[in-house]
C-alpha cells in the first residue's frame, strides 16, 4: 500500500496536517506530487539503489520526497536539519547522493555543502519555496513533469545516518526489499504501526519530532501505507501538543521521554484543560524513560502507554504495554523481532539476570554501515554474524523481558564499580526542581573516574550550591553510594538533539578540555568543587 492506493479510494482525505501552520495535504496531492518527483528523478538518470537526500525542516512537502523515493526504488537519506555545512557535505559525499532537495530556510547550508566535494555526485538540486545558487525551483521543476505513475515502481527504502552521539555519523543501509511498491510484503512500516500501536486507516497520528529522524520518518511512512492521517508539529512544545491532540482528535502519538517529562512539568490545570479523550495509544521510545516519569504518565493518561526498544539499524525490537510494565517497572519488553542474546565482553552468552551487551539474533544480517566494514563488524557478535548489537547494555529476566542499563560507551567505572549514567539520570530527573540532566564520568587519579552530573534547573529555580547539595542528598536516598554524583554543575540548557537524544560527547569534552587547560575565570570541574556541591 502507498499514497497512490489511497488516492483512488479517499482522494480528499488529509494525508498530512501541519500543526502550527494548519496546512493540509490530501492523498490526491501527495500521490500526484510524489509521482511527479519520482518521474523527474528517473528522467535525470536516478535508478534503483541510487540516493536522494533531503535537508528540510518539518515541512508540508517532506513526505513528497519520501514517497518519490519509496515508489521508485531509491534510498532516501534524510539529513539532520541542524547539521553543519561540513556534516551535510560529509553525508552527501559518503552516500553518493545523486539528488538533493532542500527548503528556502536551509538553502544557505545546502548550497555551501554542495559547493565543495559534497556535491560531486549530486547532479539534481532542488529548493522548495525559494531560491539558492546552483539549485532549481522545486515547484517549477515539478510543473514540467506530466501527471501519471513513474515508469519505475520498485519499492525503495530509507538510509539514514546515525545521530553521531558516540562518534562520526554512519550510514545504515539495508537491502532493498525487491518488490513492487504495491506489494503489501514491502509495507514493513505499516506492519510495525499495527503491531506496536494498534493503528489502522482511521488513526490520526501525531508526530512531535523532526522527520529526519528514523522513528518519525518510519512511522510517517507506515501511516501513509495504512491510509491514516499524519499530523506534524513544526517544533515540539508541550502545551501546543495537548492543544493539537484536542483540535485534530489525535488517536496515536509517539514521544521521547524528554517530551513526557516536559508534559508532566506543565501545571496540572494546563494538563487538565485539554480534551485528550481521543487518544487510543501513546508510544514512546528513543531513550530510557525514568520509572517515576512513566508511572505518572500512565496514572494521568491511563493504561494506553506502550514502549518499544529498537534502533535505526532495525536489528530487532522489543515491545511492552502498560499492564506488563506495571508488573516489571523499567523493562522495555519482550522481543517481537529477533531473539535477545546478552553476552559478556568475550562474547560468551550470559544467563538471565546478568548484565552484558545486548544482541538481537536474526536469520541473517539485516544491515550494514555504509562504507564502513569495521563498524559493521564491531556491531556483530564475534562468532555469529547474524547477531547484531546497538551498543546497549542490559539483562533479561526469567520471562524474557529486557531491562536496559546504559550505552556501553557511557559506562562509568569508578573504583572498579560500574555505574550506568541512565540510572542516575532517571533518579535526578524525578526531583521537582530538575528539567533535564546529563551524567558522565570524568578522570580521577584515585578512582579512575568520578560521577559528574550537569543539571538543567526548572524555570525560576536558582542554580545554587544549596540546590546541588539538595540533589546529592536526594540521590543518596535512592542510589548506592558509588552512583551518587560527586559533582553537580548547572547549565541553562543541555545539548539534546531535537530527537530527544542527549548529545553527551561535546558536553563531556568541554569539561575534559577545561580540566586539561582551564581558561581564566572558568569553573574547573574537580573532586572538590566550590560552594559545597560535592
Amino acid at each position: 500500500m502507498h499514497p497512490g492506493t489511497h488516492a483512488l479510494t479517499v482522494p480528499d482525505k488529509p494525508a498530512v496536517v501541519m500543526g502550527r501552520g494548519r496546512r493540509r495535504v490530501t492523498y490526491r496531492e501527495l500521490d500526484d506530487r510524489s509521482s511527479r518527483l519520482a518521474s523527474l528523478l528517473h528522467a535525470r538518470g536516478l535508478r534503483t539503489g541510487d540516493v536522494v537526500a533531503v535537508l528540510a525542516e518539518n515541512h508540508p512537502r517532506y513526505c513528497e520526497v519520501l514517497w518519490a523515493a519509496m515508489r521508485s526504488g531509491l534510498y532516501l537519506t534524510a539529513i539532520n536539519r541542524y547539521a553543519t555545512v561540513d556534516e551535510v557535505a560529509y553525508m552527501l559525499r559518503d552516500s553518493r547522493a545523486s539528488a538533493l532537495v532542500t527548503t528556502a530556510e536551509l538553502a544557505e547550508t545546502a548550497a555551501a555543502a554542495v559547493r565543495g566535494d559534497g556535491g560531486a555526485a549530486c547532479g539534481t538540486r532542488l529548493v522548495i519555496g525559494g531560491e539558492a545558487a546552483g539549485f532549481e525551483s522545486y515547484e517549477s521543476a515539478l510543473e514540467t513533469v506530466p501527471a501519471g505513475s513513474p515508469p519505475h515502481r520498485t519499492r525503495g527504502d530509507i538510509m539514514l545516518y546515525s545521530s553521531g552521539t558516540t562518534g562520526r555519523p554512519k550510514g545504515i543501509k539495508r537491502p532493498l526489499p525487491g518488490v513492487d511498491v504495491d506489494d503489501p510484503a514491502g509495507a514493513r512500516s505499516a506492519a510495525m504501526c499495527r503491531q506496536v500501536a494498534g493503528m489502522d486507516e482511521t488513526s490520526v497520528y501525531l508526530c512531535p519530532a523532526p522527520l529526519y529522524h528514523a522513528a518519525p520518518l518510519g512511522w510517517a511512512r507506515g501511516v501513509h501505507e495504512l491510509g491514516a492521517t499524519l499530523v506534524v508539529m513544526e517544533k515540539f512544545d508541550a502545551r501546543e501538543m495537548l492543544e493539537l491532540i484536542e483540535r485534530e482528535r489525535v488517536t496515536h502519538l509517539q514521544a521521547v521521554p524528554t517530551m513526557l517529562v516536559r508534559l508532566l512539568k506543565l501545571p496540572e490545570h494546563v494538563r487538565r484543560s485539554c480534551d485528550l479523550s481521543s487518544l487510543r495509544r501513546v508510544v514512546h521510545a528513543g531513550a530510557p524513560c525514568p520509572v517515576e516519569v512513566k508511572r505518572q504518565v500512565i496514572e494521568w493518561l491511563g493504561p494506553i502507554v506502550t514502549e518499544y526498544y529498537s534502533g535505526t539499524e532495525g536489528a530487532g525490537m522489543t515491545v511492552i504495554d502498560s499492564a506488563q510494565w506495571l508488573e516489571r517497572p523499567g523493562s522495555v519488553g519482550r522481543a517481537v523481532s529477533g531473539r535477545i542474546r546478552v553476552c559478556a565482553a568475550d562474547g560468551a552468552e550470559l544467563p538471565a539476570g546478568s548484565t552484558g551487551l545486548v544482541y538481537f539474533e536474526q536469520d541473517r544480517p539485516v544491515f550494514d554501515y555504509h562504507n564502513d566494514p569495521e563498524k559493521t563488524r564491531s556491531a556483530r557478535h564475534p562468532a555469529h554474524e547474524n547477531w547484531s548489537s546497538l551498543g546497549d547494555l542490559g539483562y533479561v529476566d526469567d520471562d524474557g523481558f529486557l531491562f536496559l542499563t546504559d550505552r556501553r560507551a557511557f559506562t562509568i567505572i569508578t573504583g572498579g564499580v560500574n555505574v550506568y549514567p541512565a540510572e542516575v539520570e532517571s533518579c535526578l530527573v524525578g526531583h521537582p526542581d530538575v528539567v533535564d540532566v546529563a551524567v558522565f564520568g570524568l578522570p580521577d587519579a584515585e578512582m579512575g573516574e568520578y560521577v559528574h552530573a550537569v543539571v538543567q534547573p526548572a524555570d525560576g529555580v536558582e542554580p545554587t550550591p544549596g540546590l546541588a547539595e539538595e540533589l546529592r542528598a536526594y540521590a543518596r536516598q535512592r542510589l548506592a553510594g558509588p552512583k551518587v554524583p560527586r559533582v553537580i554543575d548547572f547549565r541553562a540548557e543541555l545539548p539534546r538533539l531535537p530527537t530527544g537524544k542527549l548529545y553527551k560527547l561535546p558536553l563531556r569534552q568541554d569539561y575534559l578540555d577545561r580540566m586539561a587547560a582551564p581558561s581564566p575565570g572558568a569553573p574547573r570541574p574537580s573532586p572538590e568543587p566550590p560552594g559545597g556541591a560535592r
